[in-house]
């Protein structure tokens, strides 16, 4: 770890009128901060090309003055940083963490309070944040909004989802900015809660690209205690403002010195691959807080969920009639005959996993209230501790032990928050005592008791003390209808997945556009991995649920190509054992690929268009490349070069066979085996909606 005090100055009485000016370590960012009439402000060029323009810095406080106008510069630091750290787990055996740092300290001449304004400038862009400094004049406020800008240099391309306080699955919209009030509405699902701030608010993270070739991507990093970030778009200016989820009485965060914001973060480039690599967003984050990690471990995983989701099976053991949820007997009812969370049936899953060398099985549906976990007694209706009368809880656990298999837990909490933290230590030690050691968490529905949005700051505070006290039971967490992630899983490892975005789910509830996978790595994953649940083999659902005309927009090869696209040390085997049974030759690829690695190269990407991923297994020297591209698919000529020089490899080429094509020929694929080497060249297309994965293991000589 290196850091280099280069400039202490000091500006008494604020009579700093130029612009501070810091580059980041290669020259290639520039940044300069001002007060400009009182207001700091700040902008930002990549290269000579501006990033962002003059914009605006500052808050609004409820019922005070605000801290935006009336400053003066009264310090300014600048210091370097550089160290390389290892992730518990990741795409990359270890990260450089080298920024540039301008902390500019501001002070409100009327009321003598005074603020930090901390920025780090990356090679890959810029993160900056808000301190609160403890001090006499500003102790407990309230915040009315954050007002930060982000004023764009043009009338940029977007890759975007409408501005919504519960939700972000959404299938993503590619237009101009200036398009986006006259899109904005057919964006809407008509069931969503959708509760846009205005016709032009949109969710962060934020994809963007200029005319001339320049990559911008907007979000934040290490959200705590915090409500999540949101952007209003002036579309007149093109500035975008942030926009700060509310609570329940339209305040946006109660804080109290010393106190400090989320990093906003702006990650650019002139190439694409660089965003997909980008490292900014953990590298704001604190190191782990754990001394052991031993514990925290990828996994690989099937469950009882597609079936669900299918409509195939049902969550409920029966069917709740006019019997209240409080007074049913579980003993004296009889099952609905298509319950999924059976005893002998997760064997058969548990089995299926031990055969074919998988580490989990999931189990949804396993604990008695889903008769009601949308009704009127859902704020009590789980516990979290109490099966069906047709799953036996010490059984599975027995069962599995004796296969070498773990069993994930699923909690859905229904959005009744207080009644899951005061079950949740009780749950926890109920995992522990039953053999689970990761659980699945869910949110779905209005979150009670008084209407907190989703993204809100109690619902920040309690995903993260979901977290943190999951941690003090050496349980992993992987947190479905949660918050956007900001990196958090650099200090919390244990945060393995979380699904924060439209995943698999919904190809059974009409179906996803089919360039959704390749705009997913450029925004919902840019903080962190996503439980995205591939491996869907069987992509017409009728044949499934004959009720459920649904299909899956994606060949079957893409199905594998995005366990290496779409990162997370949390993988699903998504789609049903007698599935996978019926194309053993392509699930091989899934048994083969790894979860965690050494090294990541994004061999090369285009937003809505394709992206093609190869990284190396973690201990190995084993490589697996990926592939995902939209509905006019894309021909690749990759080169190996990244192999070592002199070793041979065994290929193995899972690709879209000629007549391939998403809506007509899903199942079309061909496998190709053959020996390459670092000088080799791969030519492989891509079908519409489509995509391909290879396996390359070196070769070891015989002694």
């Amino acid at each position: 770890m290196k850091k280099i005090l280069l400039l202490l100055a000091f500006f008494s009485k604020g009579l700093l009128l130029m612009a501070t000016e810091i580059k980041s370590p290669n020259g290639e960012l520039v940044l300069n901060v001002m007060v400009k009439e009182g207001a700091p402000v700040y902008w930002l060029t990549y290269k000579n090309k501006p990033v962002i323009k003059e914009s605006r810095l500052g808050l609004q406080l409820k019922n005070d003055q605000s801290l935006m106008e009336g400053f003066v510069i009264s310090n300014s630091f600048i210091t370097s940083f550089d160290e390389t750290w290892q992730p518990v787990w990741g795409e990359v055996k270890s990260i450089r963490n080298n920024y540039n740092e301008l902390a500019v300290t501001l002070t409100q001449t009327a009321t003598q309070r005074s603020i930090i304004v901390r920025f780090k400038l990356f090679n890959d862009g810029l993160g900056f944040r808000y301190e609160f400094p403890l001090q006499e004049k500003l102790n407990y406020f309230i915040i009315k909004e954050e007002k930060t800008q982000f004023a764009l240099a043009g009338d940029l391309k977007a890759f975007w989802l409408p501005g919504d306080f519960d939700t972000e699955e959404y299938s993503t919209v590619t237009s101009k900015l200036s398009e986006v009030r006259g899109k904005m509405k057919a964006a809407i699902t008509p069931n969503s809660s959708q509760t846009t701030f205005s016709e032009t608010g949109l969710q962060t993270p934020l994809m963007l690209k200029s005319d001339d070739g320049l990559y911008i991507n907007i979000h934040e990093a290490a959200l705590l205690n915090y409500s999540a970030l949101s952007l209003n778009l002036d579309d007149k200016n093109f500035i975008l403002e942030s926009f700060l989820t509310p609570d329940a009485i339209g305040d946006k965060g109660y804080l109290q010195t010393p106190c400090q914001s989320p990093w906003r973060t702006i990650v650019v480039s002139d190439k694409a691959t660089d965003i997909l690599e980008s490292k900014l967003i953990l590298n704001l984050n604190e190191p782990t807080k754990f001394t052991d990690v031993s514990w925290i471990k990828p996994v690989k995983y099937v469950g009882v969920w597609w079936e669900m989701i299918t409509g195939r099976s049902t969550w409920a053991y029966n069917n709740l009639g006019s019997v209240k949820i409080d007074q049913l007997d579980y003993s004296k009812t009889t099952p609905n005959g298509k319950h999924g969370a059976n005893t002998a049936h997760v064997k058969e899953y548990i089995d299926f996993a031990a055969l074919h060398g998988l580490d989990a099985v999931l189990v949804e549906g396993w604990n008695i209230g889903w008769e009601d976990w949308f009704g009127k007694w859902k704020d009590n209706v789980f516990d979290f501790v109490t099966p069906y009368p047709d799953f036996d809880v010490q059984e599975i656990h027995r069962y599995a032990a004796s296969k070498g298999i773990k069993m994930i837990m699923h909690h859905e909490t229904s959005g009744a928050v207080p009644n899951y933290e005061r079950r949740m230590d009780t749950a926890y030690r109920f995992m522990v005592n039953n053999g689970y050691n990761a659980v699945k968490s869910g949110y779905v529905g209005d979150i009670l008791p008084r209407g907190e949005h989703h993204y809100g700051q109690f619902m920040v505070n309690h995903y993260n003390h979901a977290i943190t006290n999951a941690a003090g039971y050496k349980i992993m967490v992987n947190a479905h209808e949660a918050v956007h992630p900001t990196g958090l899983s650099r200090t919390y490892p244990n945060l393995i997945a979380n699904e924060a975005a439209r995943g698999t789910e919904y190809e059974a509830f009409g179906g996803s556009n089919p360039d959704h996978t390749t705009i997913l790595p450029f925004t919902r994953l840019m903080g962190g991995p996503m439980d995205y649940t591939p491996g869907i083999f069987e992509t017409h659902v009728s044949k499934i649920n004959p009720d459920n005309h649904s299909f899956v927009h994606s060949t079957l090869a893409r199905q594998l190509g995005l366990y290496v696209t779409m990162y997370s040390p949390l993988q699903m085997a998504a789609d049903l054992p007698e599935n996978y049974n019926r194309f053993l030759d392509a699930f091989q690829f899934i048994k083969d690929v790894a979860i965690d690695w050494d090294d990541t190269k994004v061999l090369e990407a285009e937003p809505g268009d394709y992206i093609t991923t190869a990284r190396k297994a973690k201990g190995t020297n084993n490589w697996f490349i990926g592939n995902t591209s939209d509905e006019n698919g894309h021909q690749s000529n990759i080169k190996l070069s990244f192999l070592d020089t002199g070793k041979k490899y065994n290929a193995v080429i899972y690709a879209d066979a000629a007549d391939a094509h998403y809506q007509t020929n899903p199942q079309a694929y061909t496998i190709k085996k053959m020996v390459v080497t670092n000088k080799s060249v791969l030519s492989l297309k891509a079908a519409p909606g489509g995509g391909f994965a290879v396996s390359i293991i070196e070769i070891i000589p015989a002694k």
